[in-house]
């Protein structure tokens, strides 16, 4: 966990352990080879990583490469197949494409199979009509990206966010020589899990981003609470930490600009949520802004405080249904808003 405001650290602690469990059963490791938790201990971030994907998106807009009210299919003929001719890239960045929540990637060995699958499917719902959490829209939007800029998606967000603002423990696929730094997650088998994996440690653990090659528009991000503040306090800072620049300032503001008015409770900036009580607790404002990732993370950043909270953690290790994470997610963030009333 880690808590800041006006840019200074108030409290960063590590608890329990990156690696406890050997399976599901669950079968406790003996002492001697539990991993405990660090401050670096490097996670699987999850769907923090839409973060990522739409700062990326944000750049390309500033340079021209993409237009918000623009068509997805503009990018992406085929994409346009089965009443998705409308979808906008605005509306993938606030889930009111109308796409389904996902699709089974992970039964598909090519990219292009893959690709055709998303491509055939059709909407639940037309689009603009209402908000329907869904990964597909950041898978989408990785691939107008990918189009737009002949780059794959780890080298944008490499060099386009982490590179420059020194977030050296940030990325896609983490080398295997760091992993007695990362959180071990889930003990994978089906069911309840999509794929038979056996211990996932050092990969991503979403099966459809596993199924991309483990860079995905939605999920694949490994990360510490130390570079996660890098960017939160540069996206407080308008766009900029220290003398370097990653979006300009009106374009940092659109991550917290409620572009969802039609879908009451459904508040979202371009990537963000907003005002979400369920997991910022007193932070929540309009003004609050943030998101949650399925292996137990969630960033919450408080515009109006200049402050924002982290927390880390592994509750899939080492199985899925072990419960929601939610209390201490609403916890850390009642915690910080009282130190600041």
């Amino acid at each position: 966990m880690l808590a800041a405001r006006d840019g200074v650290i108030a409290s960063h602690e590590a608890m329990g352990y990156a690696l406890r469990y050997s399976d599901d059963k669950p079968t406790e490791l003996p002492r001697d080879r539990r991993i405990p938790m660090r401050k670096d201990t490097i996670f699987d971030i999850a769907s923090l990583s839409k973060l990522f994907t739409a700062v990326v998106a944000i750049q390309q807009l500033e340079s021209g490469k993409l237009s918000l009210d623009a068509q997805v299919a503009s990018y992406l003929p085929e994409f346009g197949r089965r009443c998705k001719d409308h979808i906008t890239i605005r509306q993938l960045l606030t889930h009111t494409s109308g796409l389904r929540p996902d699709l089974p990637l992970y039964d598909y060995k090519t990219r292009a199979e893959q690709r055709a699958l998303l491509y055939s499917d059709k909407p639940l719902a037309t689009p603009g009509t209402a908000y329907i959490y869904s990964d597909l829209n950041l898978i989408a939007l990785q691939f107008v990206l990918e189009k737009v800029t002949g780059q794959p998606l780890d080298a944008l967000v490499r060099d386009g966010i982490t590179r420059p603002l020194g977030m050296t423990d940030t990325g896609y696929n983490p080398n295997h020589a760091r992993r007695s730094r990362i959180a071990a997650t889930e003990d994978q088998h089906v069911p309840p899990a999509k794929t038979d994996r056996g211990l996932v440690w050092g990969q991503v653990h979403d099966e459809n981003a596993w199924a991309l090659g483990g860079v995905a528009g939605h999920a694949g991000v490994f990360s510490t609470a130390h570079d996660l503040a890098v960017l939160a306090q540069t996206l407080l800072n308008g766009g900029r930490y220290g003398q370097t620049r990653v979006l300009s300032e009106s374009s940092a503001r659109l991550l917290f600009a409620d572009f969802n008015r039609k879908f009451p409770g459904h508040p979202h900036g371009l990537g963000f949520e907003l005002n979400q009580r369920r997991y910022m607790d007193r932070l929540a404002s309009p003004l609050t802004a943030g998101h949650t990732g399925y292996t137990g993370t969630s960033l919450v950043i408080n515009l109006r405080s200049h402050a924002f909270v982290i927390l880390l953690t592994n509750r899939v290790h080492p199985s899925r249904q072990w419960g929601t994470i939610n209390p201490a997610r609403r916890a850390v963030a009642r915690d910080l808003a009282r130190a600041i009333e």
